[in-house]
């Protein structure tokens, strides 16, 4: 029995423990504040002392995000809330899709894995850097084994269109958001990096994603 089988489901002030799949800080504190649950307390792997990767060879966000979600409510006995997203451009055929967080190799940062899509692109006019941000989320409860012992998934996704620019512009946001610019803005306008936070939790990918998923939780008491 790990460590985290043993963590209690509900913490100090009563409220239910909802584990969050990620290690990253920004993902964690940008759930927790698009959710807003008012009966839950969103707790990250590391938080809970969580060891061991699942595979994640799913061919879309989707089935990473269920994948996620499964390996780790079974490994932790908590309810478990796992997120997969990335990006997808067209004049890449929807690359790097799933492969987004690694697309300049399994360690890369987000500079780097920036610098090698302005490179690809290089040359292509904004009506050839066509892009969309995909989120997808995916909920599990470990005690809600399915008929064949199967742990049903409630799963709801958001995405938000856009283009790649031609070059990183802003310090905000994460991962791609210096590079890409949000449709409603014109070719050359701000990327996500230059957006206020609460600017891009109003339409992200993501805030669309779990606007959806917090009527899901808040329905089973999160």
């Amino acid at each position: 029995m790990t460590r985290a089988r043993r963590a209690e489901r509900t913490g100090a002030s009563g409220d239910r423990v909802l584990l969050v799949a990620t290690r990253s800080a920004h993902k964690l504190g940008e759930l927790r504040d698009l959710l807003a649950l008012e009966r839950a307390r969103l707790v990250s792997l590391d938080e809970i002392g969580l060891d061991g990767e699942p595979v994640e060879d799913g061919e879309t966000f989707a089935s990473n995000a269920a994948l996620k979600a499964r390996f780790y409510a079974r490994l932790s006995g908590l309810p478990t809330l796992a997120d997969d997203s990335g990006i997808e451009v067209d004049a890449l055929g929807g690359g790097p899709g799933v492969r987004t967080r690694r697309y300049a190799g399994d360690d890369a940062t987000d500079a780097e894995n920036n610098a090698k899509l302005l490179a690809a692109l290089d040359g292509l006019a904004p009506a050839g850097r066509g892009a969309r941000y995909r989120c997808a989320l995916a909920f599990v409860e470990p005690d809600r084994a399915g008929p064949r012992g199967g742990l049903p998934v409630a799963a709801r996704s958001g995405t938000l269109e856009g283009r790649i620019a031609a070059v990183p512009r802003g310090r905000g946001g994460f991962g791609y958001d210096p590079i890409f610019e949000p449709a409603g803005e014109v070719p050359g306008g701000r990327t996500l990096g230059e957006w206020s936070p609460a600017e891009k939790n109003a339409v992200s990918h993501r805030s669309r994603a779990a606007r959806r998923m917090a009527r899901v939780l808040a329905a089973r008491g999160y």
